[in-house]
């Protein structure tokens, strides 16, 4: 239950590598975070963590071997969350920048591709805006967080 097949320093060291493996290809593969899933993406997601299991375990299932996974995946977030929050380019490559995906009224398709987004979901935020269509729309930024924040054109007086 306890003994451990690999050193507890290896357990760290699969734990780190596999760790930022996924931080770096799920930052480079879109702007999607948890509040915005579709299915597909956490159907990804659950399949991820079945595949990197063993690569982070080494074929290890004792509760201690899984223990020191666990300690130094939140260690490791941890250490992340410090990082972002006292260097800007550190935070830029984790979190991103927010992006324009319409302005004055012009939807930037080629935003809209990059950050993987479909018109229906722009189309649905707008709307939670109180707007009817995107010629409504003042700004509509696309969040590090993975919401849209639109600002409406202000009304005639």
């Amino acid at each position: 239950m306890t003994h451990l097949s690999i050193p507890i320093w290896e357990f760290v060291f699969r734990g780190a590598v596999v760790y930022i493996f996924l931080l770096v290809l799920l930052r480079l593969t879109g702007k999607r975070q948890v509040g915005q899933l579709a299915t597909f993406d956490l159907v990804l997601l659950l399949i991820l963590s079945n595949a990197v299991q063993n690569s982070m375990n080494g074929g290890d299932n004792s509760l201690a071997g899984g223990l020191i996974s666990a300690v130094t995946l939140i260690v490791l977030n941890h250490l992340v969350g410090a990082a972002t929050s006292s260097s800007k380019a550190i935070e830029m490559f984790v979190e991103g920048r927010p992006q324009v995906l319409v302005h004055n009224g012009r939807v930037y398709g080629d935003v809209l591709r990059r950050s993987q987004l479909t018109r229906n979901e722009l189309d649905a935020a707008i709307r939670s805006a109180g707007c009817t269509a995107a010629d409504n729309v003042h700004l509509a930024i696309l969040e590090n967080n993975g919401s849209i924040t639109v600002l409406p054109r202000p009304h005639p007086s």
